[in-house]
């Protein structure tokens, strides 16, 4: 498999740390947003979306991290990432679509370019854009995760692999992790563990 990248992607980062927590092996190729490589015929030919990441498979590729996560834990029984019960399952999955669905798209790269050049925000702006909607979600977070060591009790599930890209993001634009102790308790303990090391954005190839 194949797996198309950039290392502070955080929808990439998310199916980098499933791969390896599931031991899939798997081939990291990058490509660079900043150049809006993913815009480009040879990216979009495979992925339509033209967005970040996919994963190329001997069926074809697959595109949206959570649309991949969930293949992934469908076709390999290697270190299950939801919970058998489906009540508990639905809870990890609400907590994976507030990071992705609310938080991580008004955020992302495009947002942020959009608000830069067409609306003419400045830095100052247009950080504070970022650190206002991560700021809202994490508080709802919050409440919602157990007292560790993982989101959702003693075993790593999807929720696990959906936080701790976001609060890398969040360290990045500088907000207050103090005021989401036990989401921050949790992005240390899971940054512990080989999988989670491997796939940070500074462990990477294309690493800048």
């Amino acid at each position: 498999m194949k797996l198309y990248t950039y290392f502070r992607s955080s929808a990439a980062y998310r199916v980098r740390i499933a791969l390896n927590l599931k031991g899939m092996k798997h081939e990291l190729i990058p490509v660079n947003l900043l150049k809006s490589e993913q815009t480009e015929d040879a990216y979009t030919n495979k992925n339509p979306q033209g967005l970040l990441p996919a994963l190329e498979t001997e069926q074809g590729v697959l595109a949206q991290s959570l649309s991949i996560l969930e293949w992934m834990e469908e076709t390999s029984i290697n270190t299950p990432l939801l919970p058998a019960d489906p009540w508990e399952k639905a809870q990890v999955r609400s907590f994976c679509y507030a990071i992705a669905c609310d938080i991580h798209p008004i955020d992302n790269l495009r947002v942020l370019k959009y608000l830069a050049g067409e609306l003419g925000a400045s830095d100052d702006q247009k950080n504070t854009w970022y650190r206002h909607w991560i700021v809202e979600g994490f508080k709802k977070l919050e409440k919602t995760v157990s007292n560790g060591p993982f989101c959702f009790g003693d075993k790593v599930t999807l929720a696990d692999i959906c936080l701790i890209p976001q609060v890398f993001n969040a360290l990045r634009f500088n907000v207050d992790m103090s005021q989401f102790p036990k989401l921050f308790a949790i992005y240390n303990h899971c940054n512990l563990l080989p999988a989670f090391d491997a796939a940070k954005p500074e462990n990477q190839l294309d690493a800048q």
